[in-house]
């Protein structure tokens, strides 16, 4: 039995409180790991003065993977930044993978399996910014590369093949933005040729936006930029249950950090009414990434289970704890 190192980043608000629950869940697995936890977020900024501490970084390195809570990042702070954001960056984990597929639940709508790959190094998120004519005037610079445009589209090109899908929807806003979402199409249209069994179809963001309400199951593959996966992921997760389950993925080449979209939701941290199942699923995602897939697939029926006998926190319209929830779920384990 391979020992995998999991490194825990439980970070700010209700990140503590589902990724206690995670490592309950894991540990209940046939699975030799070894755990080990960092600091992240406001805490760690208050205690250590960075919210992306050297050592934390270190710990992710030196990990098989990485499984992280949620972190609250404040305004106005001087010499804060979004520790997420600057974690992808400096570990160039360049590939955010968000599956969203239909749940046995009333509030999921049927027929739904997809995924939205989104390039999540870059574009707006680059952190280029500047305030002009006396903070009268801000500018936001989006910067869209051919290295990274290449990568993500070959990422998701490749995922959809080994996967499966048999098509690949390149999301973007050429018609306005030219130069920046015109490279990333350009590019798109260079790399699909490549792929003759898979189908590319190219659609603007807007357009995708409506679409992904009118019509989700016409979609398997979305490749997109950085902001716009952003929200169209969120978008996506409303049509399955909303962002208690939504899960994410952040991959590199050399490390892999796993995640719910939640965030930290302070209102609801210490209340135990936090939903664990984004942090398990995210948990899945992660042993898959390990090639783990035994015990991803046990541990993806039980919370399937769990949420099909609306065993479930309040915002899937249950009435149980987040330590209930999981309780559920480590008894169909």
């Amino acid at each position: 039995m391979t020992n995998h190192r999991i490194c825990l980043l439980p970070g700010d608000g209700i990140g503590p409180e589902v990724i206690k629950q995670a490592a309950r869940v894991l540990q209940v697995l046939k699975l030799d790991l070894t755990f080990e936890q960092g600091e992240i977020g406001f805490g760690a900024y208050q205690k250590l003065g960075s919210p992306l501490p050297e050592e934390t970084l270190s710990k992710i390195r030196s990990a098989d993977a990485t499984l992280f809570g949620a972190v609250t990042t404040p305004p106005n702070i001087p010499g804060y930044f979004s520790p997420i954001i600057r974690l992808r960056q400096t570990l160039d984990l360049y590939a955010n993978l968000r599956p969203c597929q239909s749940l046995p639940h009333s509030a999921s709508r049927p027929g739904i399996n997809l995924i939205v790959v989104r390039e999540n190094t870059e574009d707006l998120y680059s952190g280029v910014e500047r305030v002009e004519d006396n903070g009268n005037r801000a500018i936001s610079e989006m910067i869209i590369t051919r290295k990274a445009s290449e990568k993500i589209i070959r990422k998701a090109f490749d995922l959809a093949a080994a996967s499966g899908y048999k098509k690949v929807t390149v999301v973007h806003k050429a018609n306005v933005l030219r130069e920046t979402c015109g490279l990333f199409r350009r590019i798109a249209l260079e790399i699909a040729p490549q792929y003759p069994n898979l189908q590319m179809e190219e659609m603007l963001v807007d357009t995708c936006a409506m679409e992904l309400v009118r019509d989700p199951g016409q979609f398997e593959v979305i490749v997109t930029t950085n902001l716009f996966g952003d929200i169209l992921s969120d978008e996506a997760s409303m049509l399955v249950g909303g962002l208690g389950v939504a899960y994410s993925g952040n991959i590199g080449s050399e490390a892999a950090v796993f995640e719910p979209v939640h965030g930290s939701a302070p209102k609801l941290a210490g209340l135990h009414k936090a939903n664990p199942i984004a942090t398990l699923l995210s948990a899945v995602l992660m042993l898959e990434y390990l090639d783990e897939f035994e015990q991803a697939n046990r541990l993806r029926q039980a919370v399937m289970e769990t949420i099909r006998l609306g065993q479930v926190t309040e915002d899937l319209g249950g009435n149980l704890s987040t330590e209930q929830v999981t309780e559920s779920i480590i008894n169909k384990l």
